[in-house]
Formats: C-alpha cells, structure tokens, sequence
C-alpha cells in the first residue's frame, strides 16, 4: 500500500508496448500509465463516483505486479478544515 500527495494518470501508454499499464513513485505522488482505452474507462468511473481498478506489469506476466485501486469513500467534512 502507498499513499501519495497526488496521482497523474497518462492515457499516452501505447498498447503495442507490451504492458497493461506501468506505475512509478514522482516526487512524492504516483505517475500511472494507461492506454487511452483504459483511460477513458476510469473518466467514465469518475464521472460515476464508482471504484476502479487498473492492473500494471506485463501483458504476458502470469501474475499482475501491481493493482492500483480507486475507491470513493464517505465525505468526511472535518480533515483540513480551516
């Protein structure tokens, strides 16, 4: 599990490259890189306020190396109030 400051997701990832999606640590965010199929899939879920998941590593990989999930929770009004 990592948390991060922000998120950057990049719709540039080219399915030919041989990866379901890449993710890397930026600074103190995370940077992930998705096709612009799977992009336009997770505008859809947030537009929707629906979770998400996107499964990186290689498309021949037998086991996904890393999963990042999206996912709404209660609105909590109290965190940096002020």
């Amino acid at each position: 599990v990592t948390g991060a400051s922000f998120f950057v997701f990049s719709g540039a990832l080219k399915s030919s490259s041989g990866y379901l999606a890449k993710s890397s640590i930026v600074e103190d965010g995370v940077m992930v890189q998705i096709t612009a199929e799977n992009m336009d899939s997770l505008r859809q879920a947030l537009r929707e306020m629906k979770d998400f998941t996107i499964i990186c590593g290689k498309v021949d990989a037998e086991d996904p190396q890393e999963h990042v999930h999206i996912q709404w929770v209660e609105d909590d009004k109290n965190f940096s109030k002020g």
